[in-house]
């Protein structure tokens, strides 16, 4: 078709129910590019923990100029309970960050119809976090040395550089201004005496560039101790590596599941693919029994559509699911009974109804 936007996705479904939910996300995503002029040609790739125990790898020696010709990566779950975790993760997720400079790791957090907040009367949360992904505590610095003797020891260091607190900091300032033009930055720099005051001070000479947005500085144990006690006063909320992973698990615990919420790994220039995905994990426990919830992967989807500047098409796939949650559909982790299929079909008949007449 002539002039229609054409995209080419790289989607690895992965492990356990990363294999159920991954096809959900992709048929809503179809059913949409029908209705709102593109096309997507998707290259499945089935790498993961089956491809380690087949060829010692969890991705092919090239993967990553494998997906380099594509415009994103769509991820469903890593990780099997034989295989370590730092195995799985620095297989295959972390190289792809790194190589393909995703630097955001962006977590919306919202409370989805038919979700239950654990705090008492908590029934409205928008909140977002932006996560540096590629620096900071998760570098490959350090080692181990006398392995296996009463004196062995390890050493892990932490990488703050100039232009990476930059970059994230001009991200979540940017974006705090189309919203709120509040940024709380996440530190500990009455702890750490180096790396956290040398991300505060970049922080806020950063933000200081962007009318109309101030940033607060809190330190993470008081943000933690905040998000559970006063969630409604965070915003934006821009965190080094570390504290981003474990912040962002906390306000989707928050908004009562951590098993709906998305996330993005973003190379905002577009000079190299971006990868999306749910945060939960491969479930092996319910695997295969066709009950898995699809909202995380469908979000994700959406959040790949939005990048991509199909921002209709993924406000319509954010419509349908929140839409089909409302209306009572609901997987059994949520305290429904849809099946994944199920849930699916109920998303799949608003995917292809105009959103403005979505009812639930």
């Amino acid at each position: 078709m002539t002039g229609t936007r054409q995209y080419t996705i790289d989607v690895i479904a992965g492990d356990g129910i990363g294999q159920e939910v991954m096809p959900a996300a992709l048929r809503c995503v179809d059913a949409l590019a029908g209705a709102h002029g593109f096309t997507v040609r998707w290259r499945e790739r089935d790498w993961g923990s089956d491809h380690y125990r087949a060829h010692g790898r969890m991705m092919p020696a090239d993967g990553i100029e494998q997906l380099a010709s594509g415009d994103g990566v769509l991820l469903g779950a890593i990780g099997d309970p034989d295989i370590p975790d730092d195995v799985t993760l620095w297989g295959l997720l972390i190289p792809i960050r790194r190589e393909f400079h995703q630097y955001v790791n962006l977590r919306p957090i919202r409370i989805l119809p038919g979700v239950t907040s654990p705090l008492r009367g908590l029934d409205e949360l928008d909140l977002v976090v932006v996560r540096e992904n590629i620096e900071g505590e998760y570098s490959e610095v350090g080692g181990r040395i006398y392995r296996g003797r009463p004196e062995e020891m390890a050493v892990q260091e932490s990488v703050f550089t100039r232009a990476g607190v930059t970059r994230i900091a001009r991200y979540a300032a940017e974006l705090a201004q189309g919203r709120s033009g509040r940024l709380i930055s996440a530190t500990k720099s009455n702890g750490i005496i180096h790396t956290m005051p040398f991300w505060d001070e970049v922080v806020e000479a950063t933000v200081a560039e962007h009318p109309g947005v101030t940033v607060e500085k809190v330190l993470i144990d008081a943000l933690a101790a905040r998000m559970v006690l006063k969630p409604r006063s965070v915003d934006v909320v821009v965190a080094p590596n570390l504290f981003g992973d474990i912040l962002s698990d906390l306000a989707a615990g928050v908004a009562g599941s951590i098993g709906v919420a998305p996330s993005a790994n973003l190379n905002p220039e577009k000079t190299h693919p971006s990868m999306f995905e749910p945060v939960h994990g491969s479930a092996p426990d319910i695997a295969g029994q066709g009950i898995a919830n699809p909202v995380g992967t469908m979000w994700a989807a959406a959040m790949m559509l939005d990048h991509l500047g199909e921002e209709e098409a993924a406000r319509h796939l954010e419509s349908a699911f929140e839409q089909a949650m409302a209306g009572g559909t609901l997987t059994g982790d949520l305290g429904g009974t849809a099946s994944t299929e199920e849930f699916t079909q109920a998303v799949l008949a608003r995917c292809t109804t105009a959103p403005r007449a979505l009812t639930p």
